[in-house]
């Protein structure tokens, strides 16, 4: 991929998951406990909802951030069910890459196993917040996976940064629908 469209997709991605993370209007919880929310709110970019999940871990950002990084051989390919598989595709710099995502089938396989290429852009802020930011890519050296369907991502992201007067870090997640027109429940 051209290094420069993928810094100017990449920096507009992580622009945009700013924009989820510091705007608080019309965000409505649908789910609350244990030091964890979910919210949603309709999105004005494409048919559907913005979802957004926002907890309080014990421990450093850089300790939360290995246990949520979606790269190959990491903790979350351990934990994440909704993952089959991480795969670099193609590293641009050392904070950017190509990367295939497999996820298996959904709601009884109602739903196919996807498959989605997605340009990553990891950065790391002043104050010591971790974030990755991502969306879809058409990459015509890598066709979708058989037995998969290619899925596609807007832009979505993570972020994991200090929680201030405390030793611990806030991970703070901002996930828009993936299924574009299919709209997830709003009550869970």
């Amino acid at each position: 991929m051209d290094p420069a469209l993928a810094a100017q997709i990449s920096e507009a991605v992580a622009e945009k998951m700013l924009q989820y993370r510091r705007d608080e209007s019309g965000w409505k919880i649908c789910r609350e406990g244990n030091r964890v929310s979910v919210s949603w709110r309709p999105s004005v970019e494409f048919p559907g909802n913005l979802y957004r999940g926002e907890g309080i871990v014990n421990g450093t950002p850089e300790q939360v951030w290995d246990c949520v990084k979606p790269l190959a051989g990491t903790l979350r390919d351990k934990w994440d069910e909704n993952v089959n598989s991480f795969e670099i595709i193609e590293s641009i710099t050392d904070t950017q890459c190509v990367s295939r995502t497999t996820t298996p089938s959904a709601v009884m396989k109602l739903i196919s196993p996807r498959d989605f290429v997605d340009l990553v852009l990891v950065k790391t802020y002043e104050d010591g917040t971790i974030s990755s930011n991502a969306t879809s890519v058409e990459y015509l050296l890598c066709p979708p996976k058989p037995g998969y369907v290619r899925g596609f991502n807007h832009p979505c992201g993570c972020f994991c940064g200090p929680l201030p007067g405390t030793g611990g870090g806030r991970c703070y997640l901002a996930q828009p629908s993936p299924w574009g027109d299919q709209v997830i429940p709003t009550s869970l």
